[in-house]
């Protein structure tokens, strides 16, 4: 028999981790529109993309895949790796919520949906610190030449980008995940006590 939270859970758990690796992968973490004659530009964690005036949109990852050092600030590598860490552990926690589904219910369900809740809190911990580390590499050189006098928190003539409000969408959704983690595993049915006559 399954629990009803706890399909609940397995199915949040999946629709946060398709977020959280949508966003990971967006470029529209900083938004800069078309203005007269000028090109659009979009960064994400992995990806800068720009748009010409003739109408023309191009997106490329920095440096090139695998040559994470050509990130362009080390808060963003640093993002990169906290975003990253907590996708994953969404993704392992998101396995375990599956797992305890097809669990009978007893210690060992319980334990598997205690380590999961576990997981999630600490995938929040660390992509919320990600989150809050990305915009210190808003002074970088790359993001300067394309929002003008953009510094640390300040996005200049840029600004934050749905890629990014969506990230914080998600790591604020899955707050509740360890919540519905504690009321995961299935109830063993007590027998009714006989009502006593007095």
């Amino acid at each position: 028999m399954f629990s009803c939270v706890g399909c609940f859970w397995a199915l949040l758990s999946a629709a946060l981790l398709a977020v959280c690796g949508f966003s990971f992968v967006s470029p529209a973490w900083i938004v800069k529109e078309h203005l007269k004659n000028k090109e659009s530009v979009s960064f994400g964690l992995l990806w800068h993309c720009s748009e010409s005036p003739d109408r023309m949109y191009r997106c490329y990852t920095f440096g090139g895949l695998g040559r994470f050092s050509e990130i362009p600030s080390w808060s963003w590598q640093t993002s990169v790796v906290l975003c990253s860490g907590g996708c994953a552990l969404l993704a392992i926690s998101f396995l375990l919520a599956i797992i305890t589904i097809f669990l009978p219910s007893g210690g060992c369900e319980r334990r598997m949906c205690t380590l999961a809740g576990y997981m999630q809190i600490a995938a929040v911990f660390i992509m919320g610190s990600g989150l809050l580390v990305y915009p210190l590499g808003l002074n970088s050189a790359l993001v300067r030449s394309f929002c003008g006098n953009s510094d640390v928190y300040h996005a200049g003539d840029c600004q934050m980008g749905w890629g990014y409000m969506l990230a914080i969408v998600g790591v604020m959704l899955t707050l509740f995940l360890p919540f519905f983690a504690k009321y995961a595993p299935k109830e063993q049915l007590l027998p009714t006590p006989l009502p006593t006559l007095l």
